[in-house]
């Protein structure tokens, strides 16, 4: 690569490269906090009726109206924490005998729930939120109903008066604040689905800015936009705000995302790109276990919102030292600015002599195939055009959707797999350090094909079993859900190397937005399709599960890529048929395979250097 000259002549892998690299690192850990913290924000506590005239948050870990002094009582049941004397408050609001009549409707039923013994009701034995929880947690008996004299159901009516959370985990969530509950339930689906197509739309908007105006510019101002809007969500006064600063929190993330994949790759020399690039990959996940962490300390959503978004003013202030992309500003018709940048890189690694040595002429002269490039005039109506290549788009489209689609269909919903949701979250997270040392060592020798194929069936499998383990076992519907969640962090791998080989050179960095595109369209769909459990509790996981298997299939139909030189042309791609013998292309290293999902650029190309992953 003619610009891999110049990056060695400055140093190549020096001191400055290394810092600069930890520097965009860090930052990348607070990217899975955005992206999963819905987990935590919104998480759904066990709930009840507010009795009418009660006092909102009254309720706690346990009933209000209970004591542990009381005689008598048994250990560990409810009736072994009421005071004495207290008035015990019956189902539809009615105040009780203090000696414990209507022990039918009361908190001190034999299972601890709302309602008559035996009953499944929803206090603490129940999935919160579930479609069968209607009476205590979504319906209360009618106040002022008559005696029931013919033995029928009891009058109910919906929680006129609000709701009581249990507070022992969850001090505050936006479900607790603004009652996203029982008919307002989905409302918790739709702020996530709202904030990634924030994320969707950033990488449209600021990755386009970002090869008019900089990497580093748009990176500092995605720096801004994310502390600013993030702190803002902490002070949101209402849902409705709440859902548009998520929205702009999303945008820049996005942003930035894509402006630190580009200043890495571009700073790195050929040979290091791949590990360096696998760097940021596990920086981001490690970003998952540390979520968890932060989550369990402060338990507060406004706080911990807070604790996520207030770091990046930090990241704008020493963002200040960064350097602009050497590559894009000679793109941009920069070469002076590129020519002082490259010259103070090579001073920082002790290279001064060999840097004043790089010129506007030389530079211009290296990288004219990379500008001659630019003049080419393709759009995405190119990956539609001729036979093989849309074949290609359509295959690879089915698949970024459906991975996408599954992932965060897994990742969000935590709550239901029975165990604490801080330790499924530390789980999830670390699952995806095996998952990218396997999934990188069967790229390199059993292929791009049978690695994708069986990542993503073996996640589709395991998700569709899920559905049909009993919810007792939940340590077994842990496991499944866990050995999917890391197929499917290995296919986010596979696939964008697979796709960077398939597309040939005019179009590549075209076909990879638009995989990057469908992949956040799949992660705006993904919680919409959780909203159907109310009605069909199986279909979101069966929907989950078979569209990894759907994909599977189609990724079957793809030419495999290993050990094959990168195609240069179309015409190369439709005519190229699968070679018997293939010397390898160095220039594949310059693809990361470790890549993690925020690496993709966005639609158009517009978020890499054009030509930076297969220039010769």
């Amino acid at each position: 690569m003619p610009f891999g000259a110049v990056l060695a002549q400055v140093g190549g892998l020096g001191r400055f490269q290394v810092l600069q690299t930890a520097l965009l690192a860090v930052p990348i850990l607070l990217m899975a906090s955005h992206n999963l913290l819905q987990n935590f924000t919104a998480a759904v506590p066990p709930h009840r009726c507010r009795a009418p005239g009660a006092a909102p948050g009254a309720t706690s870990a346990s009933p209000p109206d209970t004591d542990p002094s009381s005689p008598g009582a048994a250990p560990g049941s409810p009736e072994s924490h009421r005071s004495p004397g207290a008035t015990r408050v019956a189902l539809d609001g009615t105040p009780g005998s203090p000696d414990g009549a209507q022990p039918d409707v009361t908190w001190g039923t034999p299972n601890g729930t709302l309602g008559p013994a035996g009953a499944v009701l929803g206090w603490s034995n129940v999935t919160p939120g579930s479609p069968d929880v209607t009476l205590g947690s979504c319906r209360r008996y009618v106040a002022s109903a008559p005696a029931n004299v013919t033995g029928g159901p009891r009058a109910t009516e919906p929680c006129r008066d609000g709701w009581d959370y249990d507070r022992s985990v969850y001090v505050s969530t936006i479900v607790t604040e603004w009652d996203l509950v029982c008919g307002y339930r989905q409302l918790r689906q739709m702020a996530q689905s709202i904030y990634m197509a924030g994320v969707l739309v950033g990488a449209l908007v600021l990755g386009g800015l970002s090869d008019r105006f900089g990497r580093k510019a748009m990176l500092m101002w995605s720096y801004l936009q994310l502390g600013v809007m993030g702190t803002c969500t902490a002070f949101a006064p209402n849902y409705a705000s709440y859902c548009v600063f998520r929205f702009a929190g999303g945008m820049a993330l996005s942003g930035f995302g894509l402006s630190i994949a580009c200043l890495v790759v571009e700073w790195i020399p050929t040979p290091y790109r791949a590990v360096t690039v696998a760097i940021t990959g596990f920086a981001y996940t490690l970003g998952q276990i540390i979520l968890a962490g932060v989550a369990y300390a402060v338990p507060h959503w406004r706080w911990l919102q807070l604790s996520v978004s207030l770091p990046f003013f930090v990241f704008l202030l020493y963002s200040w030292w960064l350097a602009e992309s050497a590559r894009w500003l000679v793109l941009s018709g920069k070469a002076e600015r590129a020519v002082k940048v490259l010259r103070r890189v090579a001073a920082f690694n002790s290279r001064q002599e060999q840097g004043e040595k790089i010129t506007v002429e030389m530079l211009t002269s290296n990288m004219k195939e990379e500008l001659a490039a630019l003049k080419a005039s393709y759009t995405v109506s190119d990956l539609v055009r001729t036979p093989v290549i849309r074949h290609i788009f359509f295959c690879l489209s089915i698949v970024w959707f459906s991975i996408s689609f599954s992932y965060y269909g897994l990742a969000m919903d935590l709550q239901n797999f029975g165990v604490s949701i801080y330790l499924i979250q530390v789980i999830f997270g670390a699952v995806d350090f095996p998952a990218k040392v396997v999934v990188t060592v069967s790229l390199s020798y059993v292929g791009r094909r049978l690695s994708l194929v069986v990542t993503l069936f073996l996640a589709g499998l395991v998700i569709v079993a899920n559905i049909f383990v009993p919810t007792e076992l939940q340590t077994a519907r842990t496991a499944l859900a866990v050995i999917g969640k890391g197929c499917l962090s290995a296919s986010f791998n596979c696939v964008f190397l697979y796709t960077t080989e398939l597309y040939p050179t005019p179009i590549r960095q075209t076909g990879l937005g638009f995989g990057s595109t469908m992949a956040r369209v799949g992660g705006i769909v993904a919680p919409l399709v959780k909203m159907m459990d109310e009605y069909y509790p199986f279909l979101p996981p069966a929907v989950y599960g078979v569209a990894p298997v759907v994909a599977a299939v189609a990724a079957a139909f793809l030419p495999e890529t290993l050990n094959a030189p990168l195609p240069d042309t179309i015409e190369e791609v439709e005519n190229r048929t699968t070679p018997e013998s293939c010397v390898p292309d160095v220039t594949s290293a310059e693809v990361a395979p470790l890549a993690p999902p925020w690496v993709s650029p966005p639609a158009g190309g517009s978020s890499i250097t054009p030509n930076h992953l297969s220039s010769r």
